[in-house]
């Protein structure tokens, strides 16, 4: 990960509209239904490490832009994807008056018209081989890939992965991919995952707070996990995905932290030691095979295939009712006040049905602290669930049914969440009527 900022964290552009669903009240379209993505052995992923940190060792201890380390790294990997089936493009470009090169594989088949990519920076700094930063992301990256051919995936999207080149002198490759192609094919982007250092020894889980679908996909994988996420802000504009978001592409994706302090409410959520940084090897020589914790590089390379088999599948099974629903996360105050997500449901005519399902996606540490109720738009309370100080367990994500047929369909339907105890924390992921 390159941490100078320099012009990777401008202004973003919007991202490309109906590319990808926003985190607006809406009547949404039929929901994706996709085959459920392979696990990826994180023992594949760290033998592609074993196989980072031999060329490093071979090549002065670096696998840095302009170096011999850097170009046998494209080489190991070029060749994984060929022999998988890929096509692979080895694209060159110069800076500082050296070589430096963006290997690009797409699987064939899919949508051209909707290519969904993910990527990771092959490149380290020269001080040492960079396993963490950023053989993880590459790795799984590239595990991620073979896991597709393995399984002959034929995704309605067309599939796309990168690796990049001087990420850490300013993004160079990524910027020069994104750059030099043409508006027709940007357009054909329907979103990018970057993926920089994924297996941090001292691991937090943070997640991308870009494009609200890509950000909703990883936060429901690690919910259901039973890990909680937060949103990542140390690398925020500083990796890959900068170069695709500059450009009015949707992205998104996952971090395990780098020079940062985990603090002690993090330690006591994810394990680990507070007052330590996330990687104290970061852009050091020790950032070496040793410098992985296994657990976080498993959790975080199949996170990386259920977004790609999620994101892009275009099968759809016909929904049992319409649904409005509200991505957007809204914050629950620690035994604060009352917080309310909102859908506007309009165009019904008459009441709302005697089963009105209610859809509650609630990230929270400790779920007996909450107290939920859905509001019509009358302002009439329906109890969906009490607190209950010996209910322990994380999160509220479950569909309740509500009988409101009493109550007029359209109007501001609201999920009211508050916390009445003190010491948890979490937030609403999502909710959602069915009609």
């Amino acid at each position: 990960m390159n941490l100078s900022r320099g012009t990777a964290a401008a202004t973003a552009a919007l991202a490309l509209a109906g590319l990808l669903a926003t985190a607006s009240p809406s009547l949404s379209a039929p929901v994706p239904t996709a085959a459920a993505a392979p696990d990826i052995p994180v023992a594949n992923v760290k033998a592609h490490l074993t196989q980072l940190q031999s060329i490093a060792s071979a090549n002065g201890g670096n696998r840095a832009h302009g170096r011999a380390g850097y170009k046998a790294s494209i080489d190991y990997v070029k060749a994984k994807l060929d022999a998988a089936g890929f096509t692979t493009t080895v694209q060159q470009f110069t800076y500082n008056g050296t070589t430096g090169y963006n290997l690009i594989a797409d699987w064939p088949g899919g949508d051209t018209n909707q290519v969904l990519m993910a990527g990771a920076h092959l490149d380290s700094v020269s001080s040492g081989a960079g396993i963490n930063d950023n053989g993880s992301g590459s790795a799984a990256v590239l595990e991620t890939a073979l896991a597709v051919s393995r399984a002959q995936y034929k995704p309605a999207k067309h599939l796309r992965f990168g690796w990049w080149g001087a990420e850490e002198l300013g993004l160079v490759g990524s910027k020069h991919y994104v750059n030099n192609l043409p508006s027709t094919e940007r357009a054909k982007l329907s979103g990018y995952l970057n993926f920089d250092m994924i297996g941090s020894p001292n691991p937090g889980y943070f997640v991308y707070d870009d494009d609200p679908t890509i950000e909703k996909t990883f936060k429901d994988y690690f919910a259901g996990l039973g890990v909680a996420t937060e949103i990542e802000t140390e690398g925020d504009g500083r990796s890959d995905h900068a170069s695709f978001k500059n450009a009015g592409i949707a992205v998104g994706g996952l971090f395990t932290g780098a020079s940062r302090t985990k603090t002690s409410a993090q330690a006591q959520k994810w394990g680990g030691t507070a007052g330590q940084a996330f990687d104290r090897c970061y852009h050091s020589s020790c950032d070496t095979t040793a410098n992985i914790n296994d657990t976080a590089l498993d959790r975080n390379s199949d996170a990386i295939a259920h977004a790609i088999w999620s994101l892009s599948a275009g099968t759809t099974e016909p929904p049992t009712g319409d649904v409005y629903e509200n991505t957007a996360d809204v914050a629950i105050p620690d035994n604060g006040a009352a917080v309310t997500s909102t859908v506007t449901v309009s165009g019904r005519t008459g009441n709302a049905p005697v089963a009105l399902r209610v859809g509650v996606d609630i990230v929270h540490t400790w779920r007996g602290d909450v107290v939920v109720d859905l509001v019509a738009p009358d302002g009439t309370a329906y109890r969906l669930k009490n607190s209950s100080s010996s209910d322990s367990a994380d999160n509220v994500q479950t569909t309740y049914t509500v009988d409101a047929s009493s109550e007029a369909a359209n109007g501001a339907w609201k999920l009211r969440a508050q916390d009445v105890a003190a010491q948890d924390t979490g937030y609403i992921n999502a909710f959602r009527l069915t009609f």
